[in-house]
């Protein structure tokens, strides 16, 4: 049977060139020429994609993703926004309205049929095959500020590039995002929307509406910076129906779980396959990463359960404990040292992206990637 698309498009030609082209390419086309006949055509018509005009009468495109994000029905359809909008606000607004893919207007048709072929490719293999549990990856300091955050967002780009799998990121502390604001996302509102449902509410179609994608090829799940956003850490049952879901969305999910004072901390803990344990090389820093460890000793990890250490350097060698004393002070070995780089860093937040789109070719950069590379090692084996 032929994929079915719905076109909506306020504009009579575009409507029409669109669909003939897509005629020929033998898919069902289904047409409306604003948003509320889209919503309602999208309910009854059960489109496998739905083309989307940003700028209609009665309801934009925008307002017409996020409802169709927010039924049950329709939050799992992938939109392609298809607008003479082209700011990076606006594009942005797209992203975070939940569209799948946005494309500006004027386009070759080639690349607007290459585009639609990709989305309706993804989702069929997202559903073609028994849902399997993915590896879930968490990354955890005993204290705020050495880094835990940009190592699980940088890991899982880097896991992403190397592989090409589905990769989902989340950041598990409502009131202590940092990505958001760091890649320019406005009001990154995912995890507090969750954290608000009832466990028995929050679905992977739930979790599908509030993810972010990115040009990078992985979706986010996004903390706000909220401090009212503070008292929904509690949340434990949300937080465990999250990471719970999450797994069965992608092949590997990374989750920023910060430091160990999250309530609910175990339940989460429980249900991640591997840790990472990020700590700066000072001496209090050490003393309380040995401290974590041995608590998550109890817990199996460094037992049946692998957990590696990372450093994060920001300061001169001069005035860090050395690797040894490091390792003496841990009780173990430590996977990898990430050396300074507040140029990479400063040049990251100025640009608002990752840090290893950043001299890419360079030291801190390729320290992701070996990272990267020992984790699809052991997730061969």
């Amino acid at each position: 049977m032929a994929d079915k698309i719905l076109i909506a498009d306020d504009d009579p030609e575009t409507l029409r060139l669109i669909s003939l082209m897509l005629q020929r390419q033998g898919y069902q086309i289904v047409s409306a020429t604003n948003g509320s006949q889209a919503l309602a055509l999208a309910r009854s018509e059960h489109p496998d994609l739905i083309v989307l005009d940003v700028m209609m009468p009665d309801m934009d495109g925008f307002t017409v993703a996020r409802q169709l994000r927010g039924q049950e029905t329709t939050a799992g359809i992938p939109i392609l926004m298809f607008t003479a909008k082209s700011q990076v606000e606006d594009k942005i607004s797209g992203y975070e309205s939940g569209a799948d893919d946005y494309l500006t207007k004027p386009v070759h048709p080639a690349e607007l049929q290459a585009r639609i072929r990709a989305l309706l490719s993804r989702t069929k293999a997202r559903t073609a095959v028994p849902v399997e549990r993915g590896r879930v990856v968490g990354v955890i300091s005993a204290k705020g500020g050495v880094g835990a955050s940009s190592l699980a967002l940088n890991l899982a780009l880097s896991y992403h590039k190397k592989t090409r799998q589905e990769v989902i990121a989340a950041e598990l502390k409502p009131s202590q995002g940092s990505w958001g604001v760091e890649m320019g996302f406005e009001d990154p509102e995912g995890l507090t929307k969750l954290l608000n449902l009832k466990p028995n509410e929050i679905t992977t179609a739930a979790i599908e509406n509030n993810l972010i994608t990115t040009t990078y090829g992985i979706r986010l799940l996004l903390a706000s910076i909220k401090t009212k956003d503070a008292e929904l850490a509690g949340m434990s049952g949300q937080l465990e129906a999250i990471v719970r879901h999450l797994a069965l969305m992608a092949k590997v999910v990374f989750l920023d779980i910060g430091t160990p004072y999250l309530p609910g901390l175990e339940s989460v803990l429980k249900q991640c396959d591997e840790l990472f344990l990020v700590s700066d090389p000072q001496p209090l820093s050490i003393a309380r990463a040995r401290s974590l460890i041995t608590d998550l000793n109890h817990l199996g990890y460094g037992k049946s359960r692998l957990m590696s250490v990372v450093i994060i350097n920001r300061v001169r060698s001069d005035i860090a404990l050395s690797a040894q004393q490091i390792q003496d002070g841990l009780g173990q070995p430590v996977s990898i040292v990430f050396p300074p780089a507040p140029e990479q860093a400063f040049q990251a937040t100025q640009r608002g992206v990752p840090m290893v789109m950043i001299q890419q070719e360079g030291l801190v950069s390729q320290q992701f990637v070996r990272l990267a590379e020992q984790l699809v090692d052991r997730l061969n084996k």
